[in-house]
């Protein structure tokens, strides 16, 4: 099952003016189609040629650093993509809301908690809500580090390599953290992949 690049389930400038066109431009068609390519490369005669996203990430981890690099991304990004849509944000499904409610002391604790999630992570990498023992969690995690390898379910990332916020925000990283938060998310997508976890 070699990687694809999947399409973006929106237009490039459907998410403006939180992020740009040039942005997505750059971020998908370069950035995620060069983890998909070099992902396939390394993956070419190996024995996880033809395993799912997930478990090359898994199995990748700590064993081949180069595959996991690549694989990582490519899992963060299929799903970051799905993680936002034109017109996003607002209300949290009630599910979820009682649950961010219940393990991470409401909505608003939640939104600041995330973001300086973000904000805090040094250098590139990502910020998660994860399901973990059947628990709210939030995380982040250096370069392309997800919560699949600390025995989590993500259900929520946000990218904060600069790629994905630099031609908008240049430097203001909490700016486009709370953009995120507030303007882009897609909770529909959030609840889909919460429903999985906690399958």
């Amino acid at each position: 099952m070699a990687f694809t690049l999947p399409e973006l389930p929106y237009a490039y400038d459907a998410l403006q003016p939180y992020m740009s066109k040039e942005t997505l431009e750059f971020h998908h068609d370069k950035h995620h189609k060069a983890y998909v390519d070099t992902g396939n490369k390394l993956l070419e005669g190996s024995e996880l040629a033809g395993k799912s996203v997930e478990e090359v990430v898994k199995a990748s981890y700590g064993q081949n650093q180069p595959l996991f690099n690549n694989a990582g991304q490519h899992y963060n990004h299929i799903h970051f993509w799905q993680w936002m849509k034109p017109n996003g944000g607002g209300a949290i499904p009630g599910a979820i809301e009682k649950k961010i409610a219940e393990d991470l002391g409401g909505t608003d604790k939640f939104k600041a908690d995330f973001i300086q999630a973000g904000v805090s992570q040094f250098g590139s990498g990502w910020a998660w809500l994860a399901v973990k023992n059947g628990k709210l969690e939030i995380m982040k995690t250096p370069n392309g580090e997800n919560p699949l390898v600390h025995g989590a379910k993500p259900i929520l990332g946000v990218d904060v390599w600069e790629h994905s916020y630099y031609i908008d925000y240049r430097n203001r990283r909490p700016d486009y953290l709370k953009a995120f938060i507030e303007n882009l998310v897609n909770w529909e997508h959030v609840e889909k992949m919460y429903g999985e976890a906690i399958a």
